[in-house]
């Protein structure tokens, strides 16, 4: 089974965002088309670009319906089949060591030192651990061939 194409509107060009995520979407698209896919997973593919296609309503509506699509399209492949796109994990990993391991850290200097202006000390810390978790975690994908060649921009 086939992953469907996707149709191009008139005058795109004029709109930069519009655009950028039609080009994003159109790269992901075609970086699935070089895997085997099962057809369940390209069947449901198929329907949310079929959403897409008939390209109806205002370029900010059809633009929306793009970026919804593909983060459907990317949850779905990333569960059922474990592939991800490029700087994945880094990107998740970022939020959870700000968050796990920064803030934390942060109060902690902050306590200790006895004056909470220390508390951004530990978030520089926060996120390059998350970073390097999530770096690593995009490397074992790349080594395993799990990682997509394509880069999601939100």
């Amino acid at each position: 089974m086939e992953i469907n194409e996707l149709k191009k509107r008139a005058a795109i060009d004029q709109n930069k965002r519009l655009t950028d995520s039609y080009v994003q979407f159109d790269k992901l698209l075609t970086e699935l088309r070089k895997r085997e896919l099962p057809d369940e997973v390209v069947q449901s593919i198929n329907t949310g670009i079929d959403l897409i296609n008939p390209p109806s309503g205002s370029e900010e509506e059809w633009r929306k319906q793009i970026r919804k699509t593909q983060s459907d399209i990317l949850r779905l492949i990333e569960k059922e089949l474990k592939l991800v796109p490029k700087n994945h994990y880094r990107n998740i990993w970022l939020a959870l060591g700000l968050a796990a391991f920064g803030i934390p850290l942060g109060v902690v200097f902050g306590v200790s030192l006895g004056n909470m202006a220390f508390l951004a000390i530990g978030l520089p810390f926060g996120i390059s651990i998350g970073l390097a978790l999530g770096s690593g975690l995009d490397k074992k994908a790349l080594e395993e061939g799990r990682q997509l060649d394509v880069e999601i921009n939100h």
